[in-house]
Parts: C-alpha cells; structure tokens; sequence
C-alpha cells in the first residue's frame, strides 16, 4: 500500500500577496502603490473614531506560511507551494525546524488556518544578529482574510511565537516617525540600517446601514521601504558570494 503524495501546493492559493507601498517607498518588480486616501487614512487623517492604526517593524527575511490541514502541519513558501520544493537550501532548513516545532504551531492553527511570516536564518537584503528563534509571525490568515492584530497576538502567544515590533498603535503615524521610532536598526538585532515599517489599518465597520452593531475587521495593509534598500544584495546568486546566516541552527 502506498501513501499519497504531498500536494505541493496544499491551500490551492498562495500564503501571502503583496502590500501597497506608501510614497517614497522603494518599488520593486511586480510591487504596487497604495491609494491616495489608503495614504491620508495611515499617515495624516483617520476617517472618524472607528479607525486604527497599527504600526510595526518590518523585517527583511523569506515570506514563508505554516497552515494546517486537519491534524497535518505544511510548512509553506509564500507561493503556496511545500517549502520542501524549493530550489533553495533556506527553505528546506525551514520545513525541518516547522516539524521539530509542529506542536507550538498545532497549539496556534485551528483547521484551514495559516500563519505568515519571516524566515530570518537567511540574510537577504539585512543582516541579523539575531535575539530570537529564526521566525517572525506577522500574520494569521484564513483564505483571504486576516485575523485583527489583538486576536492574531493572543493566537499565536499560545506557542510562544516572535511577531514584529509594535511600534505604534492609535491615530494615523507618519513615515518620518515611524522611521525615527525605528532609529537605524530597529528592534530584532539587524545590523544593517533596518528595511522600513508596515500600517496596519483596522476599523470597528457597522454590520448593517442604521445598525448600532459593528464588528472589528482588518481593512488594509501599507508598507514603507527605505529608498537605498538593495533586496536581496547579500544573496548568492545576487552577490556571486557565499550565503550568509542570520541564525546558526543550520
């Protein structure tokens, strides 16, 4: 009897789009910017009390996903596919350190849960000496859908996860004091000056015109990228020169 194969890509979508870039940001291949008034709502003028906003570090790693399917765990490139495909030696270290920590992400996920986050054992475009296990979980998603920034912390502290910096939390915070409450190097150990910040704007919407009801949903997300960021300079086959590592669990 032989078992089934693994299906390489395991939720039928991807882990993890992409974010709008605020002005200024640095744009690379296949990145967007972020509407005017998505802008204003981050950055200057929220739209009325329902309104906020959260600000975190943002960190310069490999967009990785860990979903489970039943009782199965899948660790996940940000395509969607098994990190064990990969072309590249980071990913296949990922898949094993997923497994040798499948029960901290069991205590997270429930059924057809996912969370996203940054794979740091790896330089990219920032060195690291890091303070912390190798993962940073930004996010915990459901199909499309993103689970708030209170009931995402409280999730994923059930394993004992590293998630971004907070840097602000409240009215709309601008570009040069989010960069200035990140001073050069932020708070994860970079080494590097640090990549730049990501908005996280939430709203308490009403449920139904005339309704006192309302409920708290995630409404986008925007990002800022310091302009001189090189993505991915210290890669191999970027630099021509040997890999570079963050995290010394290899």
């Amino acid at each position: 009897m032989t078992s089934e194969p693994l299906p390489r890509k395991p939720l039928g979508i991807k882990s993890y789009g992409s974010i709008a870039h605020l002005p200024g940001s640095r744009v690379g291949p296949g990145d967007h910017k972020c509407h005017d008034g998505q802008r204003r709502i981050a950055t200057e003028k929220a739209r009325d009390k329902h309104d906020t906003i959260i600000v975190q570090e943002k960190l310069d790693g490999s967009n990785v996903g860990v979903a489970r399917i039943g009782d199965d765990i899948f660790a996940l490139m940000r395509a969607g596919y098994i990190a064990s495909t990969s072309p590249y030696e980071q990913h296949h270290h990922y898949e094993r350190w997923v497994m040798q920590n499948k029960s901290r992400f069991l205590a997270v996920l429930r059924d057809g849960e996912r969370v996203c986050a940054e794979w740091l054992m790896q330089a990219h475009g920032t060195r690291y000496e890091l303070r912390h296990e190798p993962l940073v979980v930004f996010d915990l998603m459901t199909g499309h859908a993103r689970m708030t920034y209170d009931e995402f912390v409280s999730r994923v502290a059930a394993g004992d996860f590293v998630t971004p910096h907070l840097l602000h939390r409240g009215a709309p915070l601008g570009i040069e004091d989010a960069m200035r409450l990140l001073n050069v190097y932020g708070f994860h150990g970079a080494i590097d000056p640090v990549e730049g910040a990501v908005w996280r704007v939430e709203r308490n919407e009403q449920i139904r015109p005339n309704s006192g009801e309302r409920r708290l949903v995630v409404d986008f997300l925007v990002k800022y990228v310091r302009p001189d960021k090189v993505d991915g300079c210290y890669l191999p086959e970027t630099s021509g020169n040997p890999a570079i590592y963050n995290w010394g669990g290899v």
